[in-house]
């Protein structure tokens, strides 16, 4: 970087303009951002995202450096395949990927996750899916009664295990004795290090974590997921732990989600749990979510929950909260964490005033509701 002269000029001339070599250090923190649309509504609520990114980064005194990348479903269509063959060498230098969603009507629709999404949080050792449920001002959850003091907690959905490990196969599927077989696959190590991650961030919360399972049907796989969990559980004695099984907590979610704070659960269950998550907060396109490394080994990806949408693509309709708020979770891996607080407090206000994306019931544009939240900054 190169060093203003001012900063290297005599001791008078450095008093004299300490105004400015103090904006010159503040502004010395850079991060590299990779940035990756995707498909469909991507192209629309990654911009909008960015926009934010990018008039926060003035008012905190940080540097975004970014790169575009158009891997997804449309690259597979031009490319035949979905990413670049130097993609994640590529990635692995960047501090952080900012992900807008991946899937178009004409691409099979098995691809996608195998080949661009489990590719990225494996190879990245994203084992933290991050995935805050929060009832934002303004808006009215679905559920009566229901307060945004009553819905805000944290679903930490583990990312590389379980059942999404895609080992398995289809046989003589053409046949009367046709079957298919997907393996589950859990470790010892894998279970522990989701299960430190949510003790530690129940500590700076609210101090209570649940464990999501269904241990009693699931009587390998999620048994050895539980025993594991119970012996973490015992070395955060200041945490209060307990055990839900599934169905009991898809129900609770509805009838009295103010019982979570952290839930820690597996990959599928967490992907299932997460946009029910999401209707309980008003729309699928209000989640954030954050694919993370936490040890920083590799860079992390934050995305919206929801899907790519084609169908109301280019129609300026498309919610772009899900998309900032992934923003503000990505800030607060980066350690900017004044700012991330900034952007959440921007998206309260912008929703308070009650102007919404169509859903919500409302008539906004992606324009305007973007726009809101900037006002708000």
């Amino acid at each position: 970087m190169e060093v203003p002269a001012f900063v290297v000029g005599d001791a008078q001339n450095i008093a004299l303009n300490k105004g400015e070599v103090f904006k010159f250090l503040i502004m010395s923190k850079e991060y590299k951002l990779a940035v990756v649309n995707g498909d469909g509504i991507g192209n629309e609520i990654v911009p909008a995202g960015m926009k934010v990114l990018m008039a926060v980064s003035k008012k905190f005194g940080f540097k975004l450096n970014t790169e575009s990348f158009p891997y997804g479903a449309g690259y597979f269509l031009k490319h035949g395949k979905f990413m670049a063959d130097s993609a994640l060498e590529d990635l692995k230098s960047f501090d952080a990927i900012y992900f807008g969603a991946v899937g178009l009507p004409e691409v099979d629709d098995t691809l996608p996750a195998k080949d661009y999404t489990f590719k990225v949080r494996t190879e990245f050792q994203q084992y933290v899916n991050y995935r805050p449920v929060k009832l934002f001002a303004g808006v009215e959850s679905p559920l009566r009664y229901k307060e945004e003091k009553d819905i805000d907690f944290v679903i930490i959905r583990e990312n590389n295990e379980g059942e999404f490990v895609q080992s398995g196969k289809i046989l003589h599927p053409e046949t009367p004795g046709g079957m298919a077989i997907d393996t589950s696959i859990f470790t010892r190590h894998g279970i522990e290090r989701i299960a430190h991650y949510s003790f530690k961030l129940a500590r700076k919360r609210n101090k209570k974590v649940t464990n999501v399972t269904k241990s009693n049907t699931l009587i390998n796989s999620l048994l050895f997921w539980d025993m594991v969990i119970a012996e973490v559980a015992e070395q955060y004695p200041d945490v209060e732990y307990s055990k839900m099984y599934v169905d009991n907590a898809a129900a609770s979610f509805v009838l009295k989600p103010e019982v979570f704070d952290v839930i820690v659960t597996t990959n599928m269950i967490g992907d299932i749990l997460s946009d029910l998550g999401g209707a309980i907060i008003g729309s699928l396109g209000l989640g954030g979510s954050g694919n993370i490394n936490p040890e920083s080994d590799f860079p992390s990806m934050f995305e919206p929950i929801h899907g790519s949408a084609p169908d109301i693509a280019g129609k300026n309709i498309a919610n772009p909260i899900g998309q900032i708020w992934s923003a503000a979770i990505m800030l607060e891996h980066l350690g900017e964490i004044e700012a991330s607080k900034a952007i959440v407090k921007a998206i309260n206000a912008a929703t308070s005033k009650g102007e919404f994306t169509k859903d919500l019931g409302g008539s906004a544009s992606t324009e305007q509701v973007t726009e809101n939240i900037l006002q708000a900054l």
